[in-house]
């Protein structure tokens, strides 16, 4: 596959842009392209899950009767994989076909009895009961105003169970990366983050690293501009290169990730 990187929407309207977004990848091969990087090649997209699970293992080893809230579920890869390790997951998304399609895979892999998949929009979460664990895999930076991130925050801890926790992935450099914002994505500034979580009544508990290679964030702004088979070539060399850093230290080179992990508690639990 070429790469084929996409231009983002001159507008960001979020449900009309993820459903479209649905529709077309959310079937193909395990709905990769639907949840992480958009238009991009197949292995491109592996190598982001794989550093995704990698970084996110120590906080997903549930107990059975863990309730969980995945928000911004998708085709729903970590509801299945938690709901499999024993887990009762609710997982909530803005666009339908994901809903649909999160259901059927949960369906295919035999954890259907322990997933349900809501419609919903994370602003404006109204889940009933409380959970043990809510999780949140690059959601925040897709959500373009600080003060959403807020509301979306406040909201999620009011279905937060005392002593439970909010795990966060998102794309958060050290360092000011703006180069790679776009109308649908912000990679806000990682003090930004630890500002709002403690704004909100949130500790950092636990603060992982993901993806601490230089390679792939330093090409990506470029990428529109190079011809097709260009931009694969270079693509191509910017995930070897990067895999070996990223797959062997990434969860601890947290200073030097591109993302970040954040395991939230509210303070004395309650």
């Amino acid at each position: 596959m070429t790469a084929k990187r996409l231009p983002a929407p001159p507008v960001y309207r979020p449900a009309a842009y993820w459903e479209a977004r649905a529709r077309r990848f959310a079937r193909d091969g395990a709905g990769l392209a639907a949840v992480c990087s958009y238009g991009m090649p197949g292995f491109y997209n592996r190598q982001i899950e794989l550093c995704q699970r990698l970084a996110l293992a120590p906080w997903l080893d549930v107990a059975p009767g863990t309730r969980v809230l995945d928000v911004g579920c998708g085709v729903g890869r970590w509801s299945r994989l938690l709901a499999a390790r024993g887990a009762l997951v609710t997982g909530i998304d803005i666009s339908a076909t994901m809903i649909q399609e999160a259901t059927r895979r949960a369906r295919s892999a035999g954890v259907a009895d322990r997933c349900r998949f809501l419609l919903q929009d994370f602003a404006t979460l109204e889940v009933a009961g409380r959970f043990d664990l809510v999780l949140s895999v690059t959601v925040l930076q897709h959500m373009l105003e600080t003060q959403a991130v807020h509301t979306a925050l406040r909201r999620v801890m009011r279905h937060l169970s005392p002593g439970g926790r909010i795990v966060a992935l998102e794309a958060a450099p050290v360092r000011n990366a703006s180069r790679c914002d776009s109308s649908i994505f912000r990679a806000r500034p990682r003090e930004e983050y630890l500002q709002l979580f403690r704004d909100c009544g949130l500790e950092v508990r636990a603060l992982g690293g993901v993806d601490p290679a230089p390679f792939k964030t330093w090409l990506l702004p470029h990428l529109p501009r190079l011809p097709r088979p260009l931009a694969t070539l270079a693509l191509v060399l910017a995930t070897s290169l990067s895999a070996p850093f990223d797959l062997t230290f990434g969860r601890h080179a947290v200073e030097r990730s591109w993302h970040a992990v954040f395991v939230l508690e509210r303070p004395g639990g309650g």
